[in-house]
């Protein structure tokens, strides 16, 4: 049967979609929650005069894109910024042609860091709010700008006005254009700086408390488990007496149940309606549960 997204529903006395921000974040999983609320989101940017910034990373997206549509119509009142990846796999094309009309139409196009593939899906937007305040607003999903693919692609979408985190998406953003690197991005962890250093030393934060007799449990839903120094921190952690549930879509080089190495853990791969796309990290971290997108 035809699969209908749910549309968000503000409350009627919110004025839009800022004033709920203010409130508290919005969490959307994609495809069940539409994606027309992101791409409402940075449409109402492009047209609110009280927006006058607007930055986002574009690494894969639909050949007539609303979303670049609505930056290069905001272009002309506006600052707009996009961070292009020109290499991303089967769409070097579609972007260049993207990069080429985004900068007669006075979008400042950026591709990111001489080396790195800009692979991050971020919107940082600056408004000058009603009650006088300016503030930032952002989106951060696993998933890519693309309303094609969010209709069947599983991903999630992270709204928020969070100060801690606004913040550290602005001082990704300065990175992307301006190569200035921060000492850090807490809340966030940006690879290549410290994903995965932090990825092995949230891992060997369980491995310690299953060894001292705690409870310990990690639960990861990935594309892909290839890295040797990761699958070698699971057999550490699964050996300690973590408990490990991996929901790995596509290639794993981790082999669950080996007697003595791997008993710990178990692997299962979701094969449905839609493609799994989303990143999720669980670490139980002693009852005050971290998770990760």
């Amino acid at each position: 049967k035809p699969f209908i997204a749910r549309e968000l529903r503000l409350p009627v006395d919110s004025e839009n979609v800022f004033t709920e921000l203010r409130k508290h974040d919005i969490l959307l999983h994609h495809p069940y929650d539409s994606f027309n609320t992101v791409v409402d989101f940075i449409e109402s940017a492009a047209k609110d005069p009280q927006v006058f910034s607007l930055k986002q990373t574009i690494y894969r997206t639909s050949e007539n894109s609303p979303i670049v549509n609505a930056l290069m119509a905001a272009a002309a009142e506006k600052e707009v910024i996009a961070v292009l990846e020109l290499t991303a796999r089967f769409d070097e094309a579609t972007n260049i042609q993207w990069a080429r009309e985004m900068e007669d139409a006075g979008v400042q196009v950026f591709h990111g860091v001489v080396g790195l593939k800009t692979h991050c899906k971020l919107v940082l937007l600056v408004r000058q709010d009603p009650d006088g305040v300016t503030r930032r607003y952002v989106h951060i999903g696993t998933g890519n700008y693309n309303a094609t693919t969010a209709r069947f692609y599983t991903d999630l979408s992270l709204l928020t006005a969070s100060p801690e985190i606004t913040a550290a998406v602005h001082s990704v953003f300065h990175y992307l254009t301006a190569h200035a690197e921060a000492p850090n991005y807490d809340p966030l962890t940006i690879s290549p700086a410290d994903l995965a250093t932090r990825t092995l030393e949230l891992i060997q934060r369980e491995t310690e408390r299953a060894r001292a007799g705690l409870s310990a449990r990690i639960i990861a839903k990935m594309n892909a488990l290839l890295d040797k120094n990761v699958i070698q921190a699971l057999y550490r952690a699964s050996q300690a007496g973590v408990k490990i549930e991996l929901i790995v879509r596509g290639m794993c080089a981790l082999r669950p149940g080996v007697p003595g190495i791997s008993d710990n853990i178990t692997v299962r791969s979701i094969i449905g309606r839609f493609l799994e796309h989303t990143r999720i990290y669980y670490f139980e971290n002693g009852g005050a549960d971290e998770i990760y997108i």
